[in-house]
């Protein structure tokens, strides 16, 4: 039996396959968002800590929302539109500000979130100062992410992205993939130019791009995780090498930099031997997730790489691995805990120690840089985890070389973090626990670095830290909140200190 085929030229065929992957693309995500409702909120924060202290959780991952040292007050204001859901809007858009200011010794003003983003189909478009957490984790509970933590605030920056993973048209929905690309401004950085005394002060940029895949139908139980990010400092390439120690050797064009920065290409002319330019960074991530009726277990592992020793696997003991579980019951009126979060971060190897693989680099040396002066950070701040100290951070009789921003980068920690409630009362907890060996500079261990004379600037040693937050609230009436955070830091890391505020806040949608 013949069976009536249609013909259709293969122009045809391909002309149709794009206007079909085109809708696909313009029409998933159209439902996405949230509540598409107009948000806004004020809370009013007011309390004590430890003179000249702030203690650890009440500034780590806050997008540089932290209150000041001793008594203070606090105001902050927030007002969000997020897209419309439910309605299959093609285009979209929304908008976030959020300012805190701060009242006590040394009062201040802070933007901490202010953005427009739009939306058309899949895609995002958004431009400004966002909170954002970049890696593989539990963004509630996490210790830390590696490459973005939030602990800073955010780097003003245009971004490009698929936020939410998009279901392949093909293969009966079993892959899905998100991603972004972002170009961000960080302003006049510090930079130390060889052969030459003093800090310059230069325009630097962020290059940021990630893209992370899913394996797993929607409706499957089990689904796994996998994906990279990579970030950049870089910026005025021309003017760092313009110095008579390069002897006019920088002969590209912004272009060809741009291309040498986003791909990680090592530069040779001249004196300039295998460089790449830029403070490059980021993370390989894994994840395994599991669904069934009473909640989900997400498993994580983020792979930590800087100067390229990940590829010999130099550095593979290092990296953060969490487990979360995320309670799906519905139980009021006893104790419930909703979501619990177990991480360790281990960092000490850094592809130094005298059995790791032999490396371009004689080791990693975490968030610090030659170039640029004060490392992985913004402002001051470090962009990754906060566990990883630098010198403000920390106490002053805690040894240092003079060249290095982050003086505790070789580390372990176990942390846990746990969302519940009991009754009327929500809390949250945090607790960390961290053994801190500073930097391959500061300790007179056996390794495989050539650095000269180790411990030279003093012997860091063993330093033990202990940092907890708690945080309990309880709702009252139309949206209105009154709640209590305690933080506590006792060890030989940090100044022992304690922090404890009332919280009132109010919030609606209109």
């Amino acid at each position: 039996m013949l069976h009536n085929y249609r013909f259709i030229p293969e122009t045809m065929k391909y002309k149709t396959f794009r206007l079909t992957f085109l809708i696909c693309i313009l029409t998933a995500g159209s439902a996405a968002g949230q509540d598409g409702l107009y948000t806004f909120s004020l809370q009013g924060l007011g309390g004590y800590t430890t003179p000249d202290v702030v203690p650890f959780w009440l500034r780590a991952n806050q997008y540089g929302s932290v209150p000041l040292d001793g008594a203070s007050l606090s105001l902050t204001g927030s007002a969000r539109k997020e897209y419309d859901s439910g309605k299959g809007k093609l285009f979209d858009w929304g908008a976030s500000f959020e300012g805190r200011a701060n009242l006590g010794q040394g009062s201040n003003v802070t933007l901490i979130e202010g953005y427009g983003k739009v939306r058309l189909g899949i895609f995002e478009l958004r431009g400004g100062r966002s909170k954002k957490i970049t890696g593989l984790c539990d963004t509630t509970l996490t210790s830390g992410s590696w490459a973005v933590s939030g602990t800073s605030l955010g780097v003003p920056e245009v971004e490009l992205s698929i936020k939410d993973f998009w279901i392949l048209p093909w293969f009966d929905q079993f892959f899905a993939f998100k991603g972004n690309y972002t170009h961000g401004w960080l302003g006049e950085v510090p930079k130390d130019r060889p052969g030459e005394t003093g800090i310059f002060y230069q325009r630097t940029y962020l290059h940021q791009k990630s893209l992370y895949g899913r394996l797993g139908k929607p409706a499957w139980a089990i689904k796994l995780y996998g994906g990279f990010n990579h970030q950049v400092l870089w910026g005025s390439e021309k003017e760092y090498y313009a110095g008579p120690y390069y002897n006019d050797d920088y002969l590209l064009t912004n272009l060809s930099t741009y291309f040498y920065v986003i791909t990680g290409k090592r530069l040779t002319n001249g004196n300039i031997q295998q460089v790449r330019l830029g403070n490059h960074l980021g993370s390989i991530d894994l994840g395994f997730e599991y669904a069934f009726k009473g909640g989900r277990l997400l498993i994580y592992r983020q792979n930590l790489y800087e100067s390229g020793s990940l590829i010999r696997l130099a550095n593979i003991r290092d990296g953060l691995n969490g487990m979360s579980f995320t309670s799906m019951k519905k139980n009021h009126n006893t104790l419930h805990l909703k979501k619990i979060t177990i991480e360790f971060l281990y960092t000490k190897n850094q592809a130094g120690e005298v059995w790791s693989p032999s490396t371009p680099s004689p080791y990693e040396g975490y968030y610090n840089h030659g170039q640029y002066y004060e490392g992985w950070s913004y402002n001051r701040v470090g962009l990754g985890t906060a566990l990883i100290g630098t010198r403000s951070t920390l106490r002053n009789d805690l040894p240092a070389y003079p060249g290095e921003f982050f003086i505790n980068n070789r580390l372990y920690a176990f942390h846990t973090g746990v969302i519940g409630q009991i009754k009327d009362i929500h809390f949250m907890v945090k607790t960390t626990v961290s053994k801190n060996f500073g930097t391959y500079t500061t300790t007179d261990e056996e390794q495989s670095t050539n650095i000269d004379n180790p411990g030279a600037y003093g012997i860091f040693g063993e330093q033990n830290q202990l940092s907890t937050y708690v945080e309990i609230k309880r709702r009252l009436h139309n949206g209105v909140n009154l709640g209590l955070i305690g933080a506590l830091d006792y060890g030989t890391l940090l100044y022992n200190s304690m922090g404890i505020f009332l919280n009132f806040t109010y919030s609606f949608k209109k």
